[in-house]
């Protein structure tokens, strides 16, 4: 039922399945009330808005999010290991929520079809330490506007950061949005 939709759930909605990114209860006097949700295709990744009539019934999907460790990327795509029987999974990049900040060894959380035993997806930490391999030097004096510069990080991935962030230093980045958080000193 509509009543039931909640974030994080997984449904399956128009041959596809879809996870609630957030919703909200409309109660109008003119019209029957309904829920308006913000949906994210498990399957592609896309982000829709749809409506759904008070009372429909839908369909919910059973998903586990299980901790694996990413081994390391080849022509085939992408390999992991589950930490716990050491199973190993191959994935298209597709699949991962931002390839390019993934590391050697790193945890994350891959969604799997709890009937089917199917991977949907991997999540990345919301935030992660990487270090700048690359970037242009910041010039004295220009530290007062917030103007950004791209940088390049050690796994590849290219985000824009201040122009006070040089090459050597470790940043905290948002791998939701792929924008820099602040520096980090270790």
């Amino acid at each position: 039922m509509t009543t039931e939709i909640r974030n994080g759930m997984c449904i399956n909605h128009n041959n596809d399945l879809w996870s609630v990114v957030e919703f909200q209860h409309v109660k109008s006097a003119r019209s029957a009330a309904f829920v308006r949700a913000k949906l994210r295709s498990v399957t592609t990744g896309k982000i829709v808005e749809y409506s759904f009539n008070a009372g429909n019934k839908y369909d919910e999907v059973r998903i586990e999010r299980r901790k694996y460790q990413f081994l390391y990327k080849d022509d085939q795509g992408y390999n992991f290991m589950n930490n716990e029987n050491y199973d190993q999974v191959l994935l298209q990049p597709e699949m991962i929520d931002g390839p390019d900040f993934m590391k050697d060894g790193m945890d994350v959380d891959i969604m799997f079809h709890a009937e089917k035993e199917i991977p949907l997806s991997v999540s990345l930490p919301a935030h992660m330490v990487l270090e700048v391999v690359y970037t242009e030097p910041g010039v004295r004096g220009d530290t007062a506007t917030n103007a950004m510069k791209p940088a390049k990080l050690e796994t590849g991935a290219e985000i824009k950061v201040p122009l006070f962030v040089n090459e050597g230093d470790k940043i905290k980045v948002d791998t939701q949005n792929r924008s820099y958080i602040e520096r980090v000193k270790i």
